[in-house]
């Protein structure tokens, strides 16, 4: 076999060695552009897991590494004249060039071909004259570019401003820097390497860029510019610079990573941004499992090329998921500034969702507690404490809205029962919202419950336009009441475009194929192509509808709720008006989003005429459509803000399902971004929920501000006591029935033994440290 790798970068290198040291007998060649000393860049990053993995693959060249790296565990957060240091991460600097000199040793030692200087052939005579092709050629890959229309690459360039630099400046640390100057916001990613250097990535946005003249200056100008920014932390040392040009990070994913008898590996298939610290690791790593695939393959080439994007996509997506939000998190760095300095550094230190509360609470947990302190702070004489007196954790703290006090900050999810009859909850409505509320939630929502009949989403919708369906509910809501301590919010919707169609295990969404009603929306707009035509809304259509809310909600305040939730989302009638992919009207209520909220308002404004002044409300939205054209970041924040005008005390921050061809990104707390970006620039409570899955998580998110209540669906269906087990978790005290106290009891009694054990095991699978710290 011959092989052909483009680009001696850390990546082709390493898949080179390892193919030649276990199979002597291929001809493996490796193609670089320049010389075998000329490398741009200071250090490279990578963890204690990481170099576990490359001790795994080559011990030789792991023992190398090792001996060449600067180790830390711990991170800095400098921020507004306060530093918080957080230990236990566990990381190593090395430099860029000892890095490629060692692996390049390696490789020749082994017997690979390494040719520095020479331009490799075109994509058409490599994939003619070798039997692979690994195009290792970085993130302007030529191979990538010359056969896009195979590869599909797709390139996200987002909007900071960033340049590498080095300086001779010491750490013991990760470093994050954060200035404010008159210019903007300025940002450095600082750690050391090697004795006596260090790595510095400047960041900043681009207002801040143009505004300081950053775009006129070169590297040496721009360099003595950021001395005098970061004067003070430099400490006299001066910055140096190698190639050190301002630029936007390109986000690059391709569809396909293989072609033929060609593939991508490292940046020129995926990146991942800096601030995760994972682009020569991603590298490395994709050499480790194509090498293993073609071990598996036994040397096939078809077979292990298609083994390695099957089983390397999927961890390949989730880092750059983790760097997506990450980046984020430094693109909106204004809308953190004027954060408690504490909250400030637990949300860069979560930022990722790699790193959560109780993550926190092995590796620094008397920055996990002062957090805890922090938010009992807030709270003031509200604040929950142990016996001890020390603040219960985040997500067992109560909040207030208007004169309504919910224990905790977990909710039951809204979630469609499909299980009424004619709109009338039954039995298995009190057996779903009483058990779940027992389970110990401080909220619980109920499903979308429609306003009429023609209201409906499916026949098994339930519904409040009768006698019947509001003593119905009544009996529910006193049950809740009578047996646990959760407090009860009615959601109240209208299908509309979606409206008459199947229940969900039948064809969500999908249209009737008899005994459907006349539906109606904003614009005349089928969800699917087989589905009823809506009638555009007419103003007596609009005063019609708006007389069913108010009607619905005087019903839901005799009933006992505790709370009014209007549903704006998911592309049901309400929502159907506030999105301009299903709002088409070219009179007052379509166009601007300031006219596509008219009515929307309007029928919040009755309700909220008619909801008792003491008791909250809420609405919900989709944030975005996930479609090009639909609500926008500035419509979302005008949304909220007009809701937040109008008397409503909490935005229940949803997305998606306004469009059937949507393309949701999916994730672990996937719709928190939206909830965090509301709450921080419109300034109003939000309640977040897309798969979150766990107590920690909440924590995470009430502790560093992205939320105020958390909303869970899925759990709650599978476990009715989830957040019982919860609270036995972190030994809190909720309230239980007398009935069920034994079992709470117990519970209370061996969960705390079993966390201390897990963490104990936690602690003791970690990783030891590679070599002393620096």
């Amino acid at each position: 076999m011959r092989i052909a790798v483009v680009g001696g970068g850390p990546a082709g290198l390493y898949f080179a060695l390892l193919m030649k040291r276990d199979w002597p007998q291929l001809e493996v060649t490796v193609f670089e552009r320049n010389q075998p000393d000329d490398t741009f860049g200071f250090g490279v990053v990578f963890s204690d897991q990481t170099l576990d993995t490359f001790k795994a693959a080559d011990a030789t060249s792991y023992a190398a590494i090792r001996d060449n790296f600067a180790y830390w565990d711990d991170v800095e957060i400098h921020f507004k004249e306060s530093v918080h240091r957080v230990s236990g991460n566990g990381f190593c600097g090395c430099s860029r060039r000892s890095l490629l000199m060692l692996v390049q040793a390696r490789a020749r030692e082994l017997g690979v071909d390494l040719r520095f200087g020479e331009e490799a052939s075109d994509i058409e005579a490599l994939k003619r004259d070798y039997d692979l092709v690994v195009a290792a050629d970085g993130i302007n890959s030529r191979i990538r570019e010359g056969w896009r229309e195979r590869f599909q690459p797709e390139t996200d360039l987002r909007p900071n401003i960033f340049t590498w630099m080095g300086s001779t400046r010491p750490f013991d640390a990760f470093n994050f820097f954060f200035k404010e100057t008159e210019f903007g916001l300025f940002i450095a990613h600082c750690y050391q390497y090697e004795v006596g250097r260090s790595t510095w990535v400047l960041e900043t946005d681009p207002e801040t860029f143009a505004k300081a003249g950053l775009d006129k200056l070169d590297e040496a100008e721009s360099a003595a510019f950021l001395e005098g920014v970061f004067a003070e932390e430099l400490q006299g040392h001066k910055l140096v610079t190698n190639r050190s040009l301002w630029r936007n990070f390109p986000m690059i994913r391709c569809r396909n990573w293989v072609s033929e008898n060609v593939v991508l590996i490292g940046d020129a298939k995926a990146t991942a941004h800096f601030s995760i610290g994972s682009g020569t690791k991603l590298a490395m790593e994709d050499a480790i499992a194509l090498h293993k695939a073609f071990g598996k393959a036994q040397l096939n080439v078809t077979e292990a090329l298609a083994l390695f994007e099957r089983t390397r996509r999927e961890e390949v997506e989730k880092t750059q998921h983790a760097a997506d939000v990450s980046l984020v998190w430094f693109e909106q760095l204004r809308r953190f500034w004027d954060f408690d300095p504490l909250r400030f550094a637990f949300g860069l230190m979560t930022r990722s969702k790699a790193i959560t509360y109780d993550n926190l609470a092995l590796r620094a947990p008397g920055f996990v507690a002062a957090i805890d302190k922090l938010v009992a702070q807030e709270l003031g004489p509200l604040a929950r404490t142990r016996k001890d007196g020390a603040p219960v954790p985040p997500a067992f703290q109560p909040l207030k809205l208007r004169e309504m006090q919910v224990e905790n900050r977990m909710v039951l999810s809204p979630m469609c029962q499909y299980s009424a009859q004619d709109g009338l909850p039954n039995d298995w409505h009190l057996m779903h919202y009483g058990s779940r509320a027992i389970g110990g939630p401080g909220l619980i929502f109920t499903e979308m419950t429609c306003v009429a009949a023609d209201a409906r989403i499916t026949p098994g919708c339930a519904g409040l336009y009768t006698d019947a369906q509001e003593a119905a509910w009544a009996r529910i809501v006193d049950f809740v009441h009578a047996n646990s301590a959760a407090k009860f919010c009615l959601q109240l919707g209208h299908a509309g475009r979606k409206g008459a169609t199947k229940l969900m295990w039948d064809g969500m969404d999908k249209p009737l194929e008899e005994g459907a009603w006349p539906i109606i929306s904003a614009s005349p707009l089928p969800y699917y192509p087989e589905s009823q035509i809506p009638g555009e809304m007419s103003r007596s259509d609009m005063d019609r509808v708006k007389a069913e809310f108010v009607a619905a909600a005087q019903r839901g305040e005799r009933a006992g709720f505790d709370m009014l939730e209007l549903h704006c989302a998911h592309g049901y009638l309400l929502a159907s008006f506030l999105s301009p992919l299903t709002n088409h009207r070219t009179d007052d209520y379509g166009g601007s989003v300031e006219n596509r909220l008219r009515y929307p308002l309007e029928v919040f404004r009755a309700l909220r005429e008619t909801w008792p002044r003491e008791k909250p409300m809420s609405v919900r939205i989709s944030a975005t459509d996930w479609k090009a054209g639909g609500v926008t970041p500035q419509d979302m924040i005008a949304i909220s803000t007009a809701f937040a005008e109008e008397g409503c005390d909490l935005v229940d921050v949803s997305t998606g399902q306004t469009v059937n061809d949507s393309r949701p990104i999916y994730g672990r707390m996937f719709q928190m971004p939206f909830s965090d970006q509301i709450r921080n620039e419109a300034r109003v409570a939000t309640m977040c929920v897309g798969n979150i899955t766990s107590a920690d998580q909440v924590n995470t998110i009430i502790a560093s501000g992205r939320a105020d209540l958390v909303a869970l669906g899925r759990p709650h269906l599978a476990d009715p006591s989830f957040v019982l087990r919860a609270a036995a978790w972190y030994g809190v005290d909720i309230a239980q029935p007398l009935q069920y106290q034994p079992g709470k009891d117990q519970l209370m009694r061996n969960t705390p033994r079993e966390r201390e054990e897990s963490e104990a095991l936690k602690l003791k699978a970690k990783p030891s440290r590679h070599a002393v710290s620096v």
